[in-house]
């Protein structure tokens, strides 16, 4: 299936469509649009969307900077750091959920779809925050949690006041299969059951994630009117697009079979479940083409991202629709990998280069919910030089890549030490098996101050790791051979480079178990990437002819762990171990 859906906006329309209200973008939409030159071929059309060249920066707005000293970061605080995203060639952030919440998955339970929860600040504070994005070329980009709300949210404190309250339905209520018994077998994500007894109106509400977080029912139309209603909000609010949290999980079986046991047990001591009957069901996929319908309405391309954790590319391959659904499916079975085999990378970048969608690829290696990088990815001994291995990995290949604040730091994970010291509920529930994801959410580590930079506040709300005395803005900045510059340097080369900005993507020397080899083409500039995931230094030959590219060396562009400045011949490249090694074919 291609793509064949056509826009076409200028410059000018493009700032409208962030900062304008609907009345307004509408308005300019048509102005302008009687004015456009003839549209040009979807190809060309499409290759301009300011998302298919963007870097996304995932910002967790608790930990990144504090401006009023109380140990929790807010929206000034990012505000005040925009110039640094600016300076490290980022092109949008994304911000996890800022709206009013209890806290108890720290954001993911909303109360509020339409508000800013005042821990973070004000609506005025967001405002200006965009504003000032917009400014330095940034836009910002909503966290849409769409597949359940808090149980503190006036949508379900009407819910379970009655089994006759008109919202009722908003959300999924059964009664049990016998006294005490849930309806079924259903987990949650976080442990136990799926179901909780409300004993007010004596029956059972489902809830994928933890018991204070229950589902919306999605085959409600109510819902989908009122979540559409939150998507309108924040376009005229002039963000940019929405990455759309725990999407497969929107619907459910209707007629409730007990999901398929597995063997073992999970942290929390349930037997293992394969969540059959909760995921990924074929009706989550009108929902995203309603989503898609809603933002498109605005000018300047907004984008949809979604938490898409599919098992293989072909369920990947599904949320791209026809080019009527999510532009960038988030690639977890590429963040997941977790070791480096070049023959598992190579294949899974091949299988997304291929799919049958002809889709965007959206790559990352690090988030809110998983240890970071620098630990999965490295061996103890090298890893410093293997984040900027899997730096060169993110932001060499064809894609839109999505990186996790202090990822450019080498920041690591830095569990809690005890039960006590815990904030995450899913580390206190499985704790010591499952200690939470406290370690990968902690402080921005901006300079060798108290607390890094982060906070003023006598205690930050988790604390600053003891690597930040090294692993820092202000250290890094001063190292050209530091993982800062590293990313730095290769930031500005994507956005410079032909090749590496709009190339088509091509893996070469296909049968080396130890280097992941890929081409970049644009025009008449070709870039080959080579990047070496063993222990061992290796020597590598490239007969690129078959590949239709003439050249005899290469001219680097970026090398590590040695800076390579002259010419490399194409018949005996020598890669460090976990080098890496970006040239221009000449």
């Amino acid at each position: 299936m291609n793509w064949t859906r056509i826009v076409v906006h200028t410059a000018a329309t493009c700032a409208l469509s962030l900062f304008l209200g609907a009345e307004a973008h509408i308005s300019a939409a048509q102005t302008l649009h009687a004015q456009t030159p003839p549209a040009q071929s979807a190809a060309q059309t499409i290759r301009n969307e300011w998302w298919r060249h963007a870097v996304i920066y995932e910002i967790y707005p608790r930990s990144f900077q504090d401006s009023n000293g109380d140990g929790i970061g807010d929206i000034k605080g990012i505000t005040a750091r925009l110039d640094y995203l600016h300076d490290l060639g980022i092109d949008a952030i994304w911000l996890t959920p800022i709206y009013p919440s209890p806290g108890v998955d720290y954001g993911y339970d909303i109360s509020d779809y339409t508000a800013i929860d005042p821990i973070y600040g004000t609506m005025q504070d967001f405002d200006h925050l965009v504003a000032e994005a917009r400014k330095r070329n940034i836009r910002v980009i909503m966290d849409y949690v769409i597949n359940h709300t808090s149980d503190q949210n006036e949508w379900f404190k009407e819910s379970r006041s009655s089994r006759m309250n008109p919202k009722r339905d908003w959300y999924i209520w059964r009664d049990g299969k016998a006294p005490g018994q849930p309806p079924n077998n259903w987990q949650s994500w976080f442990g136990h059951s799926a179901w909780q007894w409300d004993e007010k109106t004596k029956q059972y509400y489902y809830h994928y994630f933890y018991v204070q977080q229950p589902d919306l029912n999605w085959r409600n139309p109510e819902v989908h009117t009122a979540m559409d209603g939150v998507l309108d909000f924040w376009m005229k609010r002039g963000v940019a697009g929405f990455r759309i949290d725990a999407v497969s999980r929107l619907f459910e079986d209707p007629n409730l079979h007990d999901d398929p046991y597995l063997s073992g047990h999970n942290a929390y001591g349930d037997r293992n479940i394969q969540h059959k009957y909760t995921d990924d069901l074929p009706e989550v996929h009108e929902v995203l083409k309603e989503v898609r319908r809603v933002v498109d309405k605005y000018p300047g391309d907004p984008v949809l991202v979604t938490e898409a954790d599919e098992p293989n590319i072909e369920a990947l391959t599904r949320m791209y629709g026809d080019g009527d659904e999510v532009q960038l499916p988030m690639d977890f079975q590429i963040a997941d990998v977790n070791e480096l085999s070049a023959p598992r990378f190579r294949e899974l970048f091949n299988e997304i280069e291929n799919n049958t969608a002809h889709g965007q690829p959206e790559y990352f290696f690090s988030n809110h919910d998983q240890p970071r990088q620098w630990d999965r990815y490295g061996d103890g001994v090298h890893n410093d030089q293997i984040a900027k291995l899997m730096a060169v990995l993110l932001l060499a290949t064809r894609g839109t890549p999505q990186m996790y604040y202090g990822e450019e730091l080498g920041m690591r994970t830095t569990p809690p030490a005890r039960i006590e010291d815990v904030h995450d509920p899913i580390g206190k529930i499985g704790w010591p098996r499952e200690k939470g994801r406290d370690g990968e959410r902690t402080p921005m580590q901006w300079d060798t101050t108290a607390h890094a930079g982060f906070t003023t506040a006598a205690k930050p709300w988790l604390p600053v790791p003891p690597s930040a005395s090294s692993y820092n803005v202000e250290t890094e900045s001063s190292n050209p051979d530091s993982i800062f510059n590293t990313y730095k340097r290769l930031l500005a080369l994507r956005k410079s480079n032909p090749a590496l900005r709009d190339g088509s993507q091509e893996s070469i020397n296909n049968n080396d178990r130890n280097v992941f080899a890929f081409l970049r083409r644009s025009g008449d500039s070709t870039v080959l990437v080579a990047l070496n995931m063993s222990a061992k230094a290796r020597r590598i030959s490239f007969h690129l002819a078959a590949n239709g590219v003439h050249g005899t060396a290469l001219q680097p562009l970026y090398s590590s762990p040695l800076p390579a400045s002259s010419r490399l011949p194409l018949d005996g490249v020598v890669l460090p171990p976990f080098g890496a090694l970006v040239a221009a074919v000449q």
